[in-house]
C-alpha cells in the first residue's frame, strides 16, 4: 500500500468491486477518469458522493473492519432524530409558535419531568428528540404531548434560565446574530461603584497539556446539518469564495469583503467541504474523509484550531457560520478511532479513487526536489511532488529527532527497513505535558501551544517518511550548512524555498548574522529543542 505497483493493483480490484455492485456507476467512473475535465463541478460532486458509500465498504472488507465501520455508521444514524428535530421542532416552531405571554408562565424544570415521566425513561436531548419525531408522525394523536414539548423547547431555547439549563447540549441552541463591532461577549459588574469587563469564556492554561480536544460526534453532525450543501446549486462559497457581482460584463469578477475587510476567497485548496458534509449526515465516516482528503491529504494539520478562511466565506454572513474546521477534524478523529484507522488514512493520501485526475501516483519522473523547510507548506508540498512522481528530500534548520524505526521504515543511519502496520492510532499519542518536541513541522511544531494537538504532526510525519522517495534531514541550515550550488551539484534538479511566509527581521547592524548572534525565531528554536 505504500509502493505504486501495490496502488494500481489495488486501483483494479477497486474497480472490479465497483463493476460487480454497479456496473452503470462504474461505466460512469471510467468515463470521468477518461475525461476528467469534462465534468459540471455540480456533476462531478453528484459522481463523488454516488461513489464514496463504494469506497467506504471496499476499505471497511480490506482491512477486515466490516462491524466497526457499520457500529461508527449506527452511532451517526442514532443521533440523526436531534437534527430533524432541531429544524423541523425546535427552529420552526419553539421559535415562534409560543407567545411572550405565554412563556413567561412556564415552569421548565417541572415540564421536564413531566416530559420524563411521558417518556418512561431518563429525560436527555436524544430522548427528547426522538420521540417528539415520534408524536409528529402522528400528530393528531399526540397533540397535548407536543404541545407540552412545544412549550419545554420554548423555555429551553428562549429564556435565559432555559438557555443555562441545557447550555451542555446542541438541541436548543440557535445561531447567533453577528454584530461585527462586538465580536466578544463581555460580563459588565458595576457593584464596585465602576464598571469591571470581564470576558464570558474563558480557558485556563495550566502547563503544555492541551486546553481544547473539540467537539464530539454530536457537535460534528450539528455542523455538519447546519450546512445547507449549496454544492448542488454551484454556491458553496465555503470552499468557492464569495463572489462579488460585476457591475459591467466586462469587469472580470472579484471576491467579496467582509464587513472588517477580510476577503472572502473560501478554502485555499477549494476543499469539497459541503460533500463531506452531505456524507458525514449519511454516516459515511470513511467516504467523507476520502472526500476531505482528495483535496487536502494533509488535513491532520487543518482544520480545528489552524484555519478558518471557509468560515469567514460561509454562505451565512449575518449569523453565526457553520464550524467546518470541526466537523473536519472530527471526521479525521472518527476515522482514526477505527482499528488500522492511521492506515486507513494514509492509504486514501497516495489512492483515491474520488481523485479522477490522478487515483494513484504518477509514475517516477527521474527529478529530485530539495524541500527547504517542514513546515505546513513543506511536508504538504512534499506530498503533491511524490504523487507527481518526484522524489523528495526535505531539509530542516531544526534538529528533527529520530522516530522508532518499526513504525517509521527508516534507522538511525537513514537505510530503509520493514516497518509495523499500525492497528491502532492512540498507540502513537504522547501527553502534551511529555511529549519530547520532534522538530518536525515548522511553525505547527515550535509556534502552536495547548490548543492544537501536536500529536498530528507524527501522522503527517509517517504520510511521508514511509515513502521510498522521501528523505528527511534536520539541523541542516540552507545557506550555510547546505549552499544551492552545492544542492545542485549533488544532482537536485530543483530547489522549493519553504523556509517560512513571514520577512524575516535582519537588523541592520553589522556582522547581524555571524554565529553565535540568536534572532527571536533561534530563541524559539532553541526552546523547544531544550
Amino acid at each position: 500500500l505504500y509502493r505504486r505497483d501495490g496502488l494500481v493493483r489495488l486501483d483494479q480490484v477497486f474497480l472490479d468491486f465497483l463493476h460487480t455492485g454497479d456496473e452503470a456507476l462504474h461505466k460512469k467512473l471510467e468515463q470521468a477518469r477518461a475525461h476528467p475535465g469534462g465534468l459540471l463541478p455540480k456533476d462531478e460532486s453528484a459522481l463523488l458522493i454516488e461513489i464514496a458509500p463504494w469506497l467506504e465498504d471496499f476499505i471497511a472488507r480490506l482491512f477486515n473492519i466490516e462491524n466497526e465501520v457499520q457500529q461508527l455508521a449506527a452511532q451517526h444514524h442514532e443521533l440523526a432524530p436531534l437534527y430533524f428535530c432541531k429544524r423541523q421542532f425546535v427552529q420552526r416552531r419553539a421559535k415562534g409558535k409560543v407567545s411572550d405571554e405565554e412563556l413567561a408562565g412556564i415552569d421548565g424544570l417541572a415540564l421536564e419531568k413531566e416530559l420524563a415521566a411521558e417518556f418512561g425513561e431518563a429525560f436527555s436531548e436524544l430522548v427528547f428528540a426522538a420521540k417528539v419525531t415520534q408524536w409528529m408522525d402522528a400528530e393528531a394523536e399526540n397533540e397535548s404531548r407536543l404541545n407540552k414539548a412545544l412549550h419545554y423547547a420554548a423555555w429551553a431555547l428562549r429564556t435565559p434560565a432555559g438557555q443555562q439549563h441545557t447550555r451542555q447540549g446542541i438541541l436548543f441552541k440557535s445561531p447567533a446574530k453577528l454584530d461585527f463591532q462586538h465580536l466578544l461577549s463581555l460580563e459588565t459588574d458595576e457593584s464596585a461603584g465602576y464598571p469591571v469587563h470581564r470576558l464570558s469564556h474563558l480557558r485556563e492554561r495550566n502547563g503544555f497539556a492541551l486546553t481544547d480536544t473539540g467537539t464530539d460526534l454530536m457537535g460534528a453532525l450539528d455542523e455538519a446539518n447546519y450546512c445547507i450543501w449549496c454544492h448542488e446549486q454551484g454556491k458553496d462559497s465555503c470552499s468557492k469564495g464569495l463572489i462579488q457581482k460585476s457591475k459591467s460584463p466586462d469587469e472580470p469578477p472579484a471576491f467579496k469583503r467582509s464587513e472588517l475587510g477580510a476577503l472572502l476567497a473560501g478554502c485555499p485548496l477549494e476543499e469539497r467541504i459541503s460533500e463531506f458534509h452531505m456524507l458525514k449526515t449519511q454516516g459515511v465516516a470513511v467516504g467523507s474523509l476520502a472526500m476531505i482528503v482528495l483535496d487536502n491529504p494533509m488535513c491532520a494539520g487543518t482544520g480545528h484550531r489552524i484555519c478558518n478562511d471557509c468560515m469567514k466565506s460561509c454562505i451565512y454572513q449575518k449569523q453565526e457560520p457553520v464550524d467546518i474546521p470541526q466537523a473536519e477534524t472530527r471526521t479525521l478523529k472518527d476515522v482514526l478511532a477505527l482499528p488500522w484507522g492511521f492506515e486507513i488514512y494514509s492509504l486514501l493520501t497516495r489512492w483515491n479513487p474520488l481523485n479522477l485526475h490522478r487515483p494513484v501516483p504518477k509514475q517516477s519522473s527521474g527529478r529530485k526536489v530539495l524541500v527547504v523547510g517542514m513546515g505546513p507548506a513543506g511536508y504538504t508540498l512534499a506530498h503533491h511532488l511524490m504523487n507527481e512522481g518526484h522524489t523528495v528530500v526535505g531539509i530542516d534548520g531544526l534538529k528533527i529527532e529520530f522516530l522508532p524505526e518499526e513504525i517509521s521504515g527508516v534507522n538511525l543511519q537513514g537505510e530503509r527497513v520493514p516497518f509495523q502496520a499500525i492497528r491502532s492510532a492512540s498507540t502513537l499519542e504522547e501527553n502534551l505535558e511529555q511529549r519530547m518536541p520532534g522538530g518536525f513541522g515548522g511553525v505547527a511544531e515550535y509556534g502552536i501551544t495547548v490548543r492544537w494537538n501536536k500529536n498530528f504532526l507524527k501522522l503527517i510525519r509517517l504520510l511521508l517518511e514511509r515513502r521510498e522517495e522521501f528523505a528527511l534531514l534536520g539541523g541542516v541550515r540552507f545557506g550555510g550548512t547546505l549552499t544551492a550550488d552545492d544542492a545542485f551539484a549533488m544532482g537536485f534538479d530543483h530547489i522549493a524555498l519553504a523556509a517560512g511566509a513571514g520577512r524575516p527581521t535582519v537588523l541592520d547592524l553589522p556582522n547581524g548574522l555571524a554565529r553565535g548572534v540568536r534572532a527571536a525565531s533561534d530563541f524559539l528554536m532553541a526552546l523547544q529543542l531544550t
